[in-house]
């Protein structure tokens, strides 16, 4: 929780420092990219290519790997989700309208290319007995509890090797919490500003000469931290929320990705854009919306079939209450003040 703290007041006294920032982390991701490489491929025991590309476990007992497959599919999904952030600070960019758009396609193609490439490292250099020793699938417990710090103390053998790693990992997930806590609270505050949210006036308001919406930035802090006191009480409260975050990113995709796409199909014009896919675009459109679809449903379901209480993914009934919530405080109010942004387009 103390992290998180870190990470809102870094966004409340050093916003001006966040894009150098940024800069330098995107380099320390890269070195340690190819650090976490050399040193899994010259220190640890290589299984088989016939292991690594042939050979399919289902943990889950869904007795279909197919199956089993779309339901894993969420974590790895979650990766690739948030693409879209860099669009929240669009208004604090110089020609966002080229930028933006160049930056989010090839940001998620390096990562992609990248993340495959440790996907398979990880793969080769697991070390024999891995379901036990670095899952913790048997009866004896892992040292730490963690794969990954199973993985690299298990290559290495030194603790002191693994901590500087690890210590890499624990970087760059504070810079990404740092531009998390920032590109959402663009986006409360911007909603907030078109009247879509309770109390709009008081999230929106942003102090002369700050030129960061403070307020905005709190109540997202507030929200991290109360979702993270989650974890104190209930695994099985704090794993639905995470689903739902995941569940929420997506279905955001499919109501976008589809307005355009009911667009297209309609033959109306699209407004001009210095950006675009050109005649790629609907088939683009449709390859995504189709998977989108598929991953949206299996963010809904339970790790393993049959769950009990606990093992049961709550994230669908928390999906539909939030839903319910928003749509009744549009009925009650919001629709009378919320101002959206395709009515400022048409009136300009």
């Amino acid at each position: 929780m103390a992290f998180i703290v870190v990470c809102g007041v870094f966004n409340v006294f050093c916003a001006r420092a966040l894009p150098l920032t940024e800069l330098v982390f995107t380099v320390v991701h890269l070195i340690g990219f190819f650090a976490f490489l050399a040193v899994l491929w010259a220190t640890s025991e290589h299984a088989p290519a016939s292991v690594v590309f042939t050979q399919f476990e289902d943990y889950g007992g869904w007795g279909n790997k197919g199956l089993s497959t779309l339901v894993g599919i969420t974590t790895p999904l979650w990766c690739f989700l948030g693409p879209d952030a860099g669009a929240h600070m669009s208004e604090e960019l110089k020609n966002s309208a080229r930028v933006l758009p160049s930056a989010m396609m090839w940001g998620s193609v390096l990562n992609a290319v990248l993340g495959f490439v440790m996907l398979v490292t990880l793969c080769f250099c697991l070390g024999p007995d891995w379901q036990d020793g670095v899952l913790g699938l048997g009866d004896t417990p892992t040292r730490t509890g963690i794969p990954i710090v199973e993985v690299m103390y298990r290559a290495t053998g030194s603790i002191a090797a693994t901590s500087i790693l690890i210590a890499l990992l624990i970087m760059l997930s504070a810079i990404g919490t740092v531009t998390v806590i920032a590109t959402s609270s663009r986006q409360v505050w911007a909603f907030a500003r078109d009247g879509g949210l309770p109390y709009s006036r008081i999230i929106r308001h942003v102090r002369p000469g700050w030129a960061i919406p403070v307020n905005a930035i709190l109540i997202i802090l507030l929200i991290s931290l109360l979702v993270t006191a989650l974890n104190f009480g209930s695994d099985v409260a704090l794993g639905a929320i995470i689903s739902l975050s995941n569940a929420g990113l997506l279905f955001s995709y499919i109501l976008s990705i589809g307005s355009v796409r009911l667009k297209r199909w309609r033959g109306e014009e699209l407004l001009p854009r210095p950006w675009s896919l050109g005649r790629w675009g609907a088939l683009i459109n449709d390859i995504a919306l189709v998977f989108l679809l598929i991953s949206f449903v299996m963010t809904f379901f339970p790790e393993t079939p049959m769950p009990g209480a606990e093992g049961m993914n709550w994230a669908i009934v928390i999906f539909a209450f939030v839903i319910a919530v928003a749509s009744l405080n549009y009925v009650l109010g919001a629709k009378n003040k919320y101002v959206a942004p395709v009515m400022l387009v048409k009136h300009e």
